[in-house]
């Protein structure tokens, strides 16, 4: 019986493509994942987080909000391999989207995996609320998406995976010729908690809507930043599973 609510599940979701893709997953043979009406295929890996990542975002739907606009631009800090910047490309196909992720093998994925969609562009940096400082990529030991940032001078425990520079989101905005950002969707296993410290007046106020995910179980102190941060603007607040909502409520429907 739970086989068959999952694949009732899959077709509800990905109507008749469903079967295939349910069984791909099921058995894990998952180098060519095509979703219905998707130009090109993705790939997830076998027996890491990627699984479930998939499920987050295409099954439990995430990342569906009703925004009452196509957003133009989004900024995807904490890409991971993709999964969300294909599922926005996908819904609204007109928008551009900046990733950005920090871990080497994450990386390699997500270029490879968007490398159909000329709209996507990858980066690979940590985000910041500091721009170009060189940081250190710890791994956590939580898998593919459990890497975190920290200041080397700051680090106290696990495995340094790498250095990278840091960018910020006004460094972004300039990149791309932006006075406002439609959707900024976070996901930085805790790195947020620096990002919302300081230097977010220049983007945060310019943000439509802000969709992210806290880590208060890996760095206290996350949610005690944002919330600081947004309470000094107008922001809507709502959830969908893990992720916080913040819609600007000074930026209406028309306002570019």
């Amino acid at each position: 019986m739970r086989f068959l609510l999952h694949l009732y599940r899959y077709i509800k979701t990905f109507g008749m493509k469903g079967v295939e893709i349910f069984f791909k997953i099921k058995f894990e043979k998952t180098d060519n994942v095509f979703l219905p009406n998707s130009p090109v295929p993705f790939t997830l890996r076998r027996h890491t987080s990627d699984l479930p990542t998939f499920r987050h975002i295409f099954l439990e739907k995430q990342y569906e909000i009703a925004l009452g606009f196509e957003p133009e631009f989004i900024i995807d800090a904490g890409a991971n391999i993709g999964l969300a910047a294909i599922y926005f490309v996908n819904k609204y196909p007109d928008t551009k989207i900046a990733c950005i992720e920090p871990e080497d093998s994450n990386f390699e994925m997500l270029e490879q995996n968007v490398h159909g969609y000329p709209n996507i562009e990858c980066h690979k940096n940590a985000l910041s609320n500091i721009d170009g400082e060189t940081i250190s990529l710890i791994d956590s030991g939580q898998g593919k998406w459990g890497f975190m940032t920290e200041k080397t001078e700051n680090f106290v425990d696990g495995n340094i995976a790498s250095n990278l520079t840091t960018i910020s989101i006004p460094h972004l905005m300039e990149l791309y010729n932006l006075t406002s950002i439609d959707v900024v969707k976070i996901d930085i296993e805790g790195a947020e908690k620096e990002l919302f410290e300081s230097n977010f007046e220049d983007w945060l106020p310019k943000t439509r809507c802000l969709i992210i995910e806290l880590h208060d179980r890996k760095k206290p102190g996350c949610s005690k930043s944002l919330f600081k941060a947004v309470s000094q603007y107008d922001f809507i607040f709502s959830h969908k599973g893990e992720n916080l909502i913040f819609l600007n409520a000074e930026m209406d429907s028309t306002t570019k």
